[in-house]
């Protein structure tokens, strides 16, 4: 990953937010839409063109990944995070 997208995803965890997973249409505005009705924010981050990133790595994989399925389209994925709702102040 690199050192901006890096910074971009450990500022949004600071900041509360869960890295949940990578979509695109329609599946993205479906998931927006579940999230927010469970009473999430959702934040979506586009997904990086780089070569190495952390967007595809589970529990069993270790630091590199395959980034083939993307090259290319990059632009049509989105990374999407939740939080829960901040609730008003009164």
């Amino acid at each position: 990953m690199t050192r901006e997208g890096q910074s971009s995803q450990e500022r949004l965890e600071r900041e509360g937010w869960t890295k949940q997973f990578v979509a695109s249409e329609p599946r993205l505005s479906e998931a927006v839409e579940i999230y927010k009705d469970l009473g999430f924010e959702v934040h979506l981050d586009p997904l990086s063109k780089e070569a190495e990133c952390e967007t595809c790595v589970g529990p069993e994989e270790a630091q590199s990944e395959c980034r083939i399925c993307f090259e290319g389209v990059e632009d049509q994925y989105r990374i999407i995070f939740t939080r829960l709702r901040r609730k008003p102040r009164t």
